[in-house]
């Protein structure tokens, strides 16, 4: 039968080497507040002030007009170009990130019925960039025809575009509550996996394995004061979010600290079976940063969506913690989704945090040698 005296002896235990270590409180509580600060304002998918490298060959009304029209949509810079080889090399040297070629007679071409042509050079270097820039030209064109040609262009179909739960498509709003998620990750599993591995090193791993201590109560008794730690980040990272970033916050705070209380404990779950296998400080971080940073970052949905990965992937990541959590947060945060609607990623992460209990305490070994 589990003792909670013993599990609280131990629990202590690891209360006093974090306080003798300022090092590891800081990582817990100031390293979460950092890297949301700085990755919350660096990351930014809507793209403006592009710089546009133009030569305008025909000089006329009709041209400035539509070189206007890009300038007044709000997302590009004009470089003007004594020529087109000017553009060309503009583009060559990372000065611009697109290009705009408008021949002579362009303005004749277009109020006849001809038809007139401008070229549009776009670096492809950066798919990113690219497909942002692709992406405003259809308005920009729209824009340009009715100013140009003075007929406004009303298709018989009008179809009108509302964003729902994230209505500007402000980038902060979908990238905090995601990039808490690889933060929680990467410093649950980081804080964990050096405790039993310092044991080891220490040679205090001996002394207590020689009491009757239950393999699952040393893990319990290990978990318990990091798992406050990991807690007091979320706190840290909500509020950074809701403050700094303005990001909303629609669903239920006890169910969004449920699912934290799942995932940290999950990820402190795996990074203590990290640190009783190695029983090695450097391999054990090593590990942690690998297993921690990589499927939180890429196989996540944190940049690239779940459901457009290849058949492999989309089912591999369901083993994955950082899968099911990045939709809990998001959803409760933009949507206010409900228990009922993230039912089953909340199933999957609670089974995911008993495996890895299991798993850590099952390896557990009560003999002094590996």
């Amino acid at each position: 039968m589990l003792s909670m005296q013993r599990m609280a002896a131990i629990a202590r235990k690891e209360v006093a080497h974090i306080s003798r270590d300022p090092f590891t409180i800081a990582l817990a509580l100031a390293l979460p507040m950092i890297i949301v600060l700085i990755f919350g304002f660096a990351f930014e998918f809507n793209l403006n002030h592009i710089a546009l490298a133009v030569h305008d060959g025909d000089k006329s009304a009709a041209s400035r007009t539509l070189i206007e029209s890009f300038s007044s949509s709000g997302h590009f810079e004009i470089l003007r170009m004594p020529g087109p080889q000017a553009v060309t090399r503009a583009l060559d040297q990372g000065k611009a990130r697109a290009g705009l070629i408008i021949d002579p007679g362009f303005e004749h071409k277009a109020l006849s019925q001809q038809g007139a042509s401008v070229q549009i050079l776009v670096d492809g270097a950066d798919n990113t960039s690219a497909g942002s820039i692709l992406s405003y030209l259809p308005q920009v064109q729209k824009l340009a025809q009715q100013r140009i040609t003075g007929v406004r262009f009303d298709t018989p179909i009008a179809m009108k575009t509302r964003f729902l739960f994230n209505h500007e498509l402000k980038t902060p709003w979908f990238i905090v509550p995601g990039l808490g998620v690889v933060i929680l990750a990467i410093l649950s599993i980081l804080l964990t996996s050096l405790t039993v591995a310092r044991e080891w090193e220490n040679s205090s791993m001996e002394l207590l394995l020689s009491t009757p201590l239950k393999p699952i109560e040393i893990v319990i008794g290990k978990l318990a004061p990091y798992l406050v730690l990991g807690l007091g980040s979320v706190v840290f990272i909500y509020l950074a979010a809701r403050l700094v970033f303005g990001v909303p916050f629609q669903g239920s705070h006890l169910l969004y600290l449920l699912g934290c209380f799942l995932f940290v404990t999950t990820c402190m779950a795996q990074g203590l079976f990290i640190s009783v296998v190695t029983r090695a400080q450097q391999i054990s971080m090593q590990a942690a940063i690998v297993s921690g940073l990589l499927p939180s970052l890429f196989l996540s949905g944190f940049i690239y969506p779940i459901e457009h990965m290849p058949s492999f992937f989309h089912y591999f990541t369901g083993v994955l913690a950082p899968r099911w959590f990045m939709q809990i947060s998001r959803e409760i945060y933009l949507k206010g989704s409900s228990l009922t609607e993230l039912g089953q990623p909340f199933l999957a992460l609670t089974i995911i945090c008993l495996a890895l209990i299991a798993l850590a305490t099952f390896n557990f070994k009560k003999d002094v040698e590996p």
